[in-house]
């Protein structure tokens, strides 16, 4: 076993820290290079005593004879006679000869059974060197744990090998347990065995940990140096702490001791956490300290610089590495260049093409293909024609046919949908090489133009991709009539075309309501055997949903039972929504309950739809007998559900049915929304149990869960003012605003007509005047309420000043209803005071209250 390096050691020079933290970690380290007073101490163990030199060797080729054979092939009595004679050395040679780390891991278990023998630290470091070589975590974690439990001895140097081989398998757990243990195994750690450790959790990133172990070296005195400081380095760079990472590396640069390994560590890393321009000084950096990158580095530094979207940053970086001598693979040049044509710069991507091909690295498909279609993208057809020609040249028909998918799709991407489809029955009506037969009942003005220029020295039969791209594209274009023709034309071409295709052309053909040709699509589709999927079914279920046509989609949903396939709860939702708007609430219902016999249980948002749709017609027996069925078979209803049902019986002023359904909601432990509570507020109010929707009140604003919206104290105001309690009302207007709700219209309007009703004219006019000052619309109602309690309360003047605002917004009611008789009695009794009578009797001369012609309309005469 090698021992220690021996390592030259200098003092730190406190560097420029970037954080707290970092000032920390210089300071440890501070401490660590110049605390000389304490040196360990330690012992080598003296190694076992061995046989003669031949006699090693001998059981050497004996222990590699016998475990090359399979296990059933050894014989007892050799392996008993082996076992009274082995050594370590023996044992250590033959585990490094044997082929196979399972073949070596039974010769260790075999000898560690031997009543004679005892491994020690070499071969136990010879073995997890080999469980480690081959990422076998489970024996070498066992080995690890064996090692301390018989009390191996351990030099400082062969313990740091097997912590190492622990922390190369990511082992820390382990690594750091033989550590913590080095006592029972008779050693000391010295600075090499520390450096093992942190070179593990360098692997892992765990900061905290090598921080601890950092402090541990600093309280034994050790000095550290560059092979300390380089799984230092790493650490803070796997756990993404750059500016900590920057802080150890100017350490480095401070004592001399960077080189091109320190650089690549910190360049590998930043480029990883997306750090591109930082890379990039890292880089200046070190050609000015006259190093280079390796070939490997640069290839990472590229791609990295590409994954960011920074391909002015890659390039630049691919040019560095040529004028380094180094060429780059087609992989690095076709990540080069799909990140141009992302980046529609094509004219440098050509370029990058061209030189790729001079290098003589020749493109695949794949890269053609991203060109073409690139340059058909930006309507340089005859570049993409070019590329197919030339780079097709060579390509046998089987891979030439995706260069000219890829011209389709890039026709697509132009939006030359009918270019891509000419094209392609070019392909389709091509009978001979260099004779091309196009129908000219397919050839109009818009296409003419583009493919004049598109006569190829030879075609190829399209395939069902090809097809694909066109018919898809028609249907992006939202042109489904063209897109149908095509499909029969294929069919008649002898092709069955692909699954994309027809599920991308039945949903376009669902969302507009054409059922017939997308039923006959699906019969298509299973006649030339390709199996519908979940998608494909979805959207005609959805289709038969938003018609309401029932029995059609539960016809559908047997098929799509048999296909494993489950419907979508948006459509069933739909659905059932759909029939309760149009008044087919037991048709809905029926409808979830033939959704069980098929063999689907209904989602609860599709339940609560078809409750919703009872209560509303006023059936709430029948609702809550659906609440109460699907809370025993299926679901605990959620709060929207108990929501629905409350509701529902609220409005049949049914008030105690509701509140036992909110009391059930908390025997569940369900908490109730702010809804419910509004719910039940409102309920109270209107049948004035004031006092109880303020108790209510009150439990909402004291739960952290649910905070009191607008609505809530719109509520309560409102009913306060119906029940006279104005000053009530008025309190509670002021804490809503305290508490961060601001009032809104429908507040607004129920207090001024609350407060009209309760007499205070004069403090409602305040609040419409802070309606205005607010930018909040008032609308008639509340101009025509205010109006009349004015003018009939004797308070004329500001009456007719909310009359001048009405008439310059041109805001009146129709001629029906009980708004216009309102305003009626305003401007009547307006007319009867002489302060205003002359200025309202003008207003009607001169047509400007268009719904009153003349003051017989007034009088009734």
């Amino acid at each position: 076993m090698a021992a220690p390096l021996t390592r030259k050691t200098a003092p730190f020079t406190p560097p420029r820290c970037f954080s707290p933290h970092c000032n920390s970690i210089h300071r440890l380290l501070l401490s660590l290079s110049t605390n000389h007073s304490l040196r360990l101490k330690h012992t080598l163990p003296s190694a076992a005593p061995g046989a003669a030199h031949y006699n090693r060797i001998h059981i050497t080729h004996q222990l590699f004879d016998v475990f090359s054979k399979p296990s059933n092939q050894r014989g007892d009595d050799q392996l008993r006679s082996l076992g009274q004679r082995l050594t370590p050395e023996a044992v250590e040679a033959a585990l490094k000869d044997l082929k196979g780390w399972r073949r070596a891991h039974e010769l260790f278990l075999w000898a560690s059974s031997q009543e004679r023998y005892r491994h020690n630290c070499y071969t136990y470091n010879a073995m997890a060197s080999i469980l480690s070589r081959a990422g076998r975590k489970a024996p070498l974690k066992a080995l690890a744990v064996v090692a301390v439990e018989r009390q191996c001895p351990m030099t400082p140097g062969a313990l740091g090998f097997l912590i190492r081989c622990l922390g190369y398998q990511g082992l820390i757990e382990e690594a750091n347990y033989m550590f913590d243990n080095a006592e029972k195994l008779g050693c000391v750690p010295n600075s090499y065995t520390f450096n093992c450790l942190l070179e593990g959790l360098a692997k892992s990133g765990m900061v905290d940990m090598m921080e601890s172990r950092l402090s541990q070296m600093s309280a034994h005195g050790m000095l550290v140096d560059k092979y300390t400081l380089t799984p230092i380095l790493k650490t803070y760079c796997n756990a993404g702490k750059l500016e900590c990472a920057m802080v150890v590396f100017d350490e480095f640069c401070g004592k001399g001791w960077v080189d091109e390994y320190v650089f690549t560590i910190l360049l590998v890393s930043f480029c990883r956490w997306g750090e591109v321009d930082k890379t990039w000084k890292l880089v200046e950096r070190m050609e000015g300290m006259k190093m280079k990158l390796n070939e490997k580095t640069f290839f990472i530094l590229i791609h990295g610089f590409l994954k960011e979207g920074r391909v002015d940053r890659a390039l630049a970086m691919f040019q560095k590495m040529k004028d380094f001598g180094f060429s780059g693979d087609l992989a690095l040049y076709g990540a080069l260049i799909n990140g141009l044509c992302d980046g529609r710069e094509l004219k440098q991507a050509l370029h990058s093409y061209l030189e790729m091909k001079k290098n003589r690295i020749l493109p695949d498909v794949q890269l053609i293909s991203k060109m073409i279609s690139a340059f058909c993208g930006e309507g340089d057809f005859v570049t993409a024609k070019q590329l197919l020609e030339v780079d097709g040249e060579n390509i046998d028909f089987g891979r030439l046919v995706f260069l000219y998918n890829a011209f389709l799709g890039g026709l697509i991407d132009h939006g030359d949908v009918e270019g891509a489809q000419f094209l392609l029955r070019m392909m389709m009506e091509f009978e001979a090489a260099g004779n091309m037969s196009g129908d000219s009942s397919h050839n109009d003005h818009s296409t003419s133009a583009v493919c004049a220029a598109l006569r190829f020295k030879k075609t190829v039969r399209p395939n069902a991709d090809s097809f694909s791209v066109v018919v898809c594209g028609l249907c992006r274009a939202h042109k489904l009539d063209m897109a149908l023709e095509l499909i029969d034309d294929m069919v008649a071409f002898g092709c069955t075309g692909n699954l994309l295709m027809y599920n991308n052309l039945i949903s376009d053909l669902c969302a507009v309501d054409r059922l017939d040709e997308s039923l006959e699509l699906l019969r298509k589709l299973r006649e030339f055997g390709l199996e519908p999927t979940k998608y494909t079914h979805n959207s005609i279920f959805g289709c038969l949903c938003k018609r309401g046509d029932a029995p059609a989609a539960i016809d559908l949903m047997k098929e799509m039972h048999h296909y494993g396939h489950v419907p979508w709860i948006k459509h069933c939702t739909l659905i059932v929504k759909q029939l309760c708007k149009q008044g087919k609430v037991d048709e809905s219902c029926k409808f979830l309950d033939d959704m069980v016999e098929v063999g689907f249980i209904p989602d609860m948002i599709a339940y609560s739809a078809a409750i919703h749709g009872l209560c509303k017609i006023g059936n709430v027996d029948k609702a809550l007998e659906i609440f109460r069925k699907v809370s025993v078979d299926w679901y605990l209803p959620d709060v929207v559900a108990h929501n629905i049902i409350i509701n529902g019986f609220c409005n049949a002023g049914r008030l105690m049915e509701a509140e036992d359904i909110l009391t059930e909601m908390l025997e569940k432990g369900l908490v109730p929304s702010v809804v419910t509570y509004n719910l039940m507020m409102n309920a109270w109010c209107k049948e004035e149990n004031i006092d109880v929707a303020v108790t209510c009140f009150s439990k909402i604003v004291d739960n952290e869960e649910c905070s009191p919206t607008v609505v809530t104290f719109t509520i309560l105001i409102n009913g306060l003012l119906n029940a006279g309690r104005s000053e009530d009302a008025l309190a509670y207007w002021i804490k809503m605003k305290e508490k961060g709700c601001s009032p809104n219209k429908i507040a607004y309007a129920a207090l001024i007509h609350g407060l009209c009703k309760c007499g205070m004219e004069d403090t409602a006019l305040e609040y419409f005047k802070e309606m205005s000052d607010k930018d909040i619309e008032r609308d008639v109602s509340v101009c025509l309420t205010l109006l009349n309690s004015l003018a009939s309360k004797g308070s004329p003047l500001e009456a007719f000043e909310v009359l001048k605002e009405m008439v310059q917004k041109v805001q009146f009611p129709s001629p029906v209803g009980k708004n216009y008789q309102l305003l009626k009695d305003a401007i009547c009794g307006l007319c009867k005071d002489t302060r205003t009578s002359s200025d309202v009797m003008r207003m009607i001369e001169e047509g400007r209250i268009p719904v009153i012609h003349n003051l017989d309309m007034i009088w009734g005469t």
